[in-house]
Formats: C-alpha cells, sequence, structure tokens
C-alpha cells in the first residue's frame, strides 16, 4: 500500500524549504513506492478526475512530459498553456490569471522566470501550485536527483555530492538545500563570480548542521571534489542568460567536468556517479557547440559507465507525481 504524510495534503511548493526535512525525505520514498507500481504495470486512478494547468514560460522536454504522463498515469488531465496562450501578465496580471485558474483546475504547475510569480499564483489561486522551475529555483528537479543518488547507492547516508559549475544558479541553489535537509554532505566548486547568495548559502548551512553535514565553497575544482560520490553539473548559461554565453564559457572552462576530474574524486574505482539535470552540452551535436565543442561535460564522461543522467531523467516523472499525488489525492482507490 501506498504511504505518505498527511501534512502534504494541498501543499503549494514554492522551493524546498517549505517542506519538513521528514516531507522531503518521505517524498523521494513516495516516489520511489509510485515507480515500483509502475513498472509492476499498475496504471492507477490517484488523480482522477483532477485537472491540473502547466503554465510554461519557458522551454522543456523533461518537465513537460514528466508532468503530463504523471499526470494521465494516475487518471488525470493536464493542459499545457505557454504565454502566447494565455493573458498571463500581459493583458492580464499574475493575480488574476490566478484567481481565473484556480476556480477551473485542482492545481497549477509553473515553469517560468520571476519566482514572485510563481508565489503570486500560489497566494491568489486557492490550490496547490508547484515550482516547476524559476530563475531563483528548481526544486522538482532535486527530488529526482536525490532518488536516484538513493537507489544507485543504495541510500543516501555517507556521500558527499559535488557540484561544479554556475554556483548561483536554480538548480545549485536547490540541490544545496536539498542536500542539508536530507544529510547529504555537499560541495560547490565555482569561480568567486559565481559564489552562491550568502542567504541562500547561510539558510542552507544552518539546515546542514541540524542533520550532521556540511557546505563547503571551492574556488578550485581539483580540491573541492576530492572525496565525492557525485559530480553534478549543469548548462553555463541558464535560460534568459543568453548574451552572457561567450564571457561564462570563458569562465566556466577549467570548471568542465572530465576523467580527469572525475579520478580527482578519489573514487574513481569505488561509489563514484555523474549527473546533470539535462539538457548537456557535451559534444559538437548542437547549434551552441557545433563550433566549440563540449562544454560543462565532455562526452567520454556523459557515456560512461557513470553517467545517471538518464536514470535521473526519467525520475523526474516519478518524483512530479508524488508531488500530485500527495497534494491532491483523497487516497481513495490506494
Amino acid at each position: 500500500m501506498l504511504t505518505w504524510m498527511d501534512s502534504l495534503k494541498g501543499r503549494s511548493m514554492m522551493r524546498l524549504a517549505s517542506f519538513t526535512d521528514e516531507e522531503m525525505l518521505n517524498l523521494i520514498d513516495l516516489a520511489a513506492q509510485l515507480k515500483a507500481r509502475r513498472a509492476a504495470g499498475v496504471r492507477g486512478n490517484l488523480l482522477h478526475r483532477k485537472n491540473v494547468a502547466l503554465i510554461f514560460e519557458k522551454s522543456s522536454t523533461r518537465t513537460r512530459n514528466s508532468t503530463l504522463v504523471a499526470i494521465r498515469d494516475e487518471g488525470g488531465n493536464g493542459e499545457y498553456l505557454t504565454r502566447p496562450d494565455i493573458h498571463f501578465g500581459k493583458k492580464e496580471s499574475v493575480k488574476d490569471t490566478a484567481r481565473v485558474l484556480g476556480r477551473i483546475y485542482d492545481g497549477i504547475l509553473f515553469r517560468g522566470f520571476r519566482q514572485q510569480d510563481c508565489e503570486d499564483l500560489a497566494k491568489y489561486s486557492g490550490v496547490p501550485v508547484w515550482n516547476g522551475l524559476t530563475d531563483d529555483y528548481h526544486p522538482t528537479q532535486i527530488f529526482a536527483d536525490l532518488l536516484t543518488v538513493r537507489e544507485t547507492f543504495g541510500s543516501l547516508g555517507d556521500v558527499t555530492i559535488a557540484y561544479v559549475g554556475d554556483g548561483r544558479n536554480n538548480v545549485a541553489n536547490s540541490l544545496m538545500m536539498g542536500c542539508a535537509k536530507c544529510g547529504v554532505r555537499y560541495v560547490c566548486c565555482t569561480p568567486r563570480e559565481l559564489w552562491p547568495d550568502e542567504k541562500v548559502l547561510a539558510e542552507a548551512e544552518e539546515v546542514a548542521k541540524r542533520n550532521g553535514v556540511d557546505i563547503r565553497v571551492f574556488d578550485d575544482p581539483v580540491k573541492g571534489v576530492k572525496g565525492a560520490n557525485v559530480l553534478y553539473t549543469d548548462v553555463w548559461v541558464s535560460m534568459g542568460e543568453e548574451d552572457k554565453t561567450a564571457a561564462r564559457i570563458r569562465l566556466l572552462r577549467p570548471y568542465q567536468i572530465n576523467m580527469d576530474l572525475m579520478r580527482a574524486t578519489g573514487n574513481i574505482d569505488g561509489r563514484l556517479m555523474f549527473l546533470h539535470c539535462l539538457p548537456a552540452f557535451h559534444d559538437n551535436k548542437t547549434e551552441v557547440t557545433k563550433d566549440c565543442g563540449a562544454l560543462e561535460v565532455t562526452d567520454e564522461v556523459f557515456e560512461s559507465k557513470y553517467s545517471k543522467v538518464f536514470d535521473e531523467s526519467e525520475n523526474r516523472m516519478h518524483t512530479i507525481k508524488a508531488l500530485l499525488v500527495s497534494a491532491l489525492c483523497d487516497r481513495k482507490g490506494i
């Protein structure tokens, strides 16, 4: 029988700090249960007659498809809405759009730019709202990351995750808090120009201390990754920052994850894996990399036995399903 905490019912998720440590671990466990259930061929009705709006300002492969399939797997309906489809923030305020959609839908997943827009949707819609990515945070991604680590190593205990790249982007912010809440040691390897925001770092450090782990920041990636079990990276240029591409590439070239950096962990023959939230610029097969080649990770690492990026990608569906089910299901039919 599926189990989860009653406190998750009706809950929005703006960022991981809104969950208790126990609630976060419970959601990862629920995702594992739902994944096993689906692998056994079960398509349930936990979201029967539930309708979820997907408001997307930014393009998406994983978040969009993971959410839509998660909803359909459990008998619900998802409606994909881009800016041209609705008046969101243009002819109509975010507040008014929230009040309209809240009368029609049971929940809203938002993927966009401003964190405040996501929070306003939650404030005024009257239904659960989930942050599918903003410029500040990417919480749904981190549930998938930590589920993948747990599956690979058997638990989240005695694990060190080293994030290498842009240390103040949305993924880094959320990964740092997710590790702190789940008792995972976190290392951020980033140039000083991209150091984590002081308030975000301090908040995560307080949580990490409570759970007996630490957070460290290095500007030397070779020193930083020593002892790490997971090397994690993201694209060097986030959506909306395309005008900074050339400068960002020059700044982050020394932070590319290659086999030399994998060896620098000291765990090349032990517990070691590579993660990336995707899309990844690991070869010269994209418009961005056709002239410059691999950026944040080499093809050798991306295609290696250490890479769990497609397990991680699949787990987006199971973890998003856990969020929706825990917030919307009335437990009938379990």
